[in-house]
This record gives structure tokens, sequence and C-alpha cells, in this order.
């Protein structure tokens, strides 16, 4: 009996003792994990702003972080909401963390940029706001496109066929095959530039052609005045549509009712609202912060949403200037 009570005992402190190693160990995945939405009231100052309605505007985020080993050999150890994700999806082959923080930064800065364009021109004011191109933010050291093209690098056609946005330019390569060339007509610094550059399959699709690079707007942009927005260290676009209802807010429009209501959405130059990821974590961080509704990207988001919402009313939405309409025409009493 005694020596079953200590082999017992040794089999249970091993247990114990793999138990923590296995927490402690990162994996080679990711897992992305709720937060609670926060208030922009003060995160954003426009110049010249006027007294708005009660209510407020709320952004939403997420966690990301390596998962550790036990994490995803067991799911019940990660917390509730959470998402694992393969490495590739958020790294690209040949990038590392450091360099997705960087890009991560760099978009949140034009997420800003953006965001006060749009909604200054939805409210009447004159913007100059000119797309230039796509500009390169990142590329995977292991693509083709390594060789040739430079982080910084304003892609403005593809085979010939001018591209002013991201879109024009991820339609354009998205006409090709995985393996077939294409030429990308570049500005670096004062020189135009004629890259050839081979296509490979996207990591997550395999019938769909890229480059190996991160790209974001280049515009020329001018406001009338001045709009500060400072979210300390939240990176990425996905608060572009938050952003511009904020500004919508701070300069009279009537969007909260007095309710609460949480926004994500990328947007476009044009307005147009994109998806964007970690939905299921973004729902829950809603629905933590008791919003009374949540504005979001149509299609996939926005099921995404209706699956985790729980209660919480979805908003689906296509551009700014529908979401700025349906929220300043609602009768919503909070």
């Amino acid at each position: 009996m005694k020596r079953l009570s200590i082999a017992a005992f040794v089999l249970g402190a091993l247990g114990v003792v793999a138990t923590i190693v296995l927490w402690s160990l990162p994996g080679d995945e990711f897992i992305l994990t709720p937060d609670k939405a926060k208030p922009l009231a003060g995160r954003v100052v426009v110049e010249g702003s006027r007294p708005s309605s009660a209510g407020d505007i709320y952004y939403v985020d997420l966690y990301v972080r390596r998962a550790r080993v036990l994490e995803q050999l067991l799911s019940f150890t990660r917390p509730e909401g959470s998402t694992v994700l393969p490495e590739q999806q958020l790294l690209p082959p040949g990038t590392t963390e450091e360099e997705r923080d960087r890009q991560n930064a760099a978009d949140m800065a034009r997420s800003e940029q953006i965001a006060s364009v749009v909604a200054l021109r939805a409210l009447g004011y004159e913007v100059v706001a000119i797309p230039r191109g796509a500009l390169v933010i990142g590329v995977a050291s292991d693509a083709p496109a390594a060789a040739t093209i430079d982080a910084g690098d304003v892609i403005v056609a593809v085979d010939g066929v001018p591209v002013r946005t991201p879109a024009e330019l991820r339609r354009e390569i998205g006409r090709r095959q995985p393996g077939d060339e294409v030429t990308l007509t570049v500005r670096r610094g004062q020189k135009a530039l004629e890259l050839t550059v081979p296509t490979v399959p996207s990591p997550t699709e395999p019938d769909r052609p890229i480059v190996g690079i991160t790209v974001d707007q280049e515009a020329d942009i001018d406001l009338p005045f001045d709009v500060d927005i400072d979210l300390g260290r939240v990176g990425g676009p996905s608060a572009g549509l938050p952003f511009a209802l904020e500004i919508a807010r701070k300069l009279g429009r009537d969007v909260t009712h007095g309710c609460k209501i949480a926004a994500t959405g990328e947007l476009a130059l044009d307005g147009t609202v994109l998806p964007i990821g970690g939905i299921k974590q973004k729902t829950i961080g809603a629905r933590r912060a008791d919003v009374d509704f949540f504005v979001v990207p149509v299609g996939k988001n926005t099921e995404g949403a209706l699956e985790h919402a729980d209660g919480l009313t979805i908003i689906p939405v296509e551009s700014f200037q529908q979401a700025l309409r349906t929220l300043t025409t609602s009768d919503a009493k909070c």
C-alpha cells in the first residue's frame, strides 16, 4: 500500500510539473480573446467641436498573443470566447511579430486619417483627399516580391492597368492564376519603376494569387481643421467606422440618441465599410460593455456577430454614409 501511495504521489507530482511546463511554453499558434468595448469620448478631439447628445460611441478591440502549448492541446484551458488561429493567418511567412506590430501601428494612423476624411466629407466639409495608389507597408521576406519590392513603394498600376486603391490592386492581381507573373508600376521616391513579380497561392485561399505584400491607402489629404485621435497602443484599421461616427457626434450630429453604440469596420476613402477580423471576440466585447447596438460590416461579419450576439442588436452597414443616416434617423431611445 505504501509503495502504491508513493507511486501515486510521484505520478501526481509529475502531472503537475507537466501541466506547468505545458502552460508556460508558447505554442506555434495564436489565440484571440475578447476585450471589453470602450467609449471614444475623450480619445477623439475635434477642433471647434460643440456639445453633442447624450450617449457614447464605443470601439472594440481584442487581445492577440501566442497560444500556450496546453491551450492548443486542451480547449477547456482557453479563455472564454477565444479562438485559436494558425500562425500563417496572422504572420505571413517571413514576417516577425515586431513587424506585425509596426504594421498595426501604421494601419491605425492611416485609419485615423481616412476616418476624418470620410466623416467630414459626409458632413459637408471641403476635404482634399486624392487616392494616389497602394502603399506597401510590409513585404514577406520569403515571398517572390522580397527581391524587388520595398516597404514605402507605392503601386500605381498592374500590367498597365491603373490602380489607385488597395481594393483595385487586389482586384487586378486576383484576375491572374497563382504562378502567373505581374508587372507592377511603382513610385519609389521620385522614380517610376516597372517591376515584374511572380504570384504565389495565398496560404489561406490556395486558388487566390498574391505577391506577398501588405498594402494600405496612399493619399494626399488636407483637412479643414484638426482632428486628433489617440487610442494609445491599440493598432490596426478596424476602428475607422467608430472614429468617423464619433467625429460626427463631436460636430453636432445626434448619432446616439442617448444610447451606447459600439461599432467596428475598416473604412475606405469613399466611405465603404470593409470587413474586419475577430468579429466573435469583438461581439463578446460589445456585450461585456452592455452597449445597446453594435454596428458591423455587412456579409460574413454580420453573420458572425449575429451568431454571438446573445440578444445584442446588430446593425449591418455597407458604408459610413449608411451608418450615419441609419443612426441619425433612428427613433431609438435608451
